[in-house]
């Protein structure tokens, strides 16, 4: 059994932004496996249990804001009997271009709040992460300004093939492993 979350912030408000990117990856991969997201008893998420290939596994999107995402993963992984070898988080990231995508086996949060909340959770980084490039702001936008505002309307034109690129990285992690996902993701778009 594997575990992907996507991390972004519940409500209204942040449907849309950059930093919930995670939430519209793991959307989509519900959408194309013809599952639904329902809530998770006991656990603030919601999630469903769904097959790639062979391989079983949870998609969830935590509903605590991103910089409390932790006490969600680390439910879900005890629940449903997790390795954190197959635990993989998708999360947006500032310092890759837009488009970018980076997985890795293991690693610190680079100053993303909701992976240090996950490391301080767990008490170990050696979990995989799939970031995706946001960019950074131009201007004298704020970092924590620009990672809550929404794409512009020529990077929602880009979107669907990040997304579906996303998804190939998913698969590819999920069936071949983390070193042929890099091999094969870890480039532009």
């Amino acid at each position: 059994m594997k575990l992907i979350v996507g991390l972004g912030n519940p409500g209204l408000l942040y449907i849309g932004s950059r930093h919930n990117i995670g939430f519209q990856v793991i959307k989509a991969l519900a959408k194309a496996q013809k599952v639904a997201l329902k809530k998770e008893s006991g656990i603030k998420a919601l999630s469903v249990k769904t097959r790639i290939g062979s391989q079983e596994l949870v998609l969830s999107t935590p509903f605590t804001y991103m910089n409390l995402s932790g006490g969600a993963v680390k439910a879900l992984l005890q629940k449903y009997k997790v390795d954190l070898k197959d635990l993989l988080i998708v999360c947006d990231d500032l310092d890759l271009e837009f488009g970018r995508l980076r997985i890795r086996p293991l690693g610190g949060s680079a100053g993303h709040r909701g992976i240090k909340s996950i490391v301080d959770s767990l008490g170990s980084s050696d979990f995989s992460r799939l970031r995706i490039g946001i960019g950074r702001p131009k201007g004298r936008m704020s970092p924590a300004e620009f990672v809550l505002s929404r794409f512009s309307r020529e990077e929602k034109k880009a979107l669907a093939d990040i997304i579906s690129n996303v998804l190939d990285c998913i698969h590819c992690w999920t069936n071949e492993g983390i070193e042929k996902s890099m091999s094969m993701f870890n480039r532009s778009f």
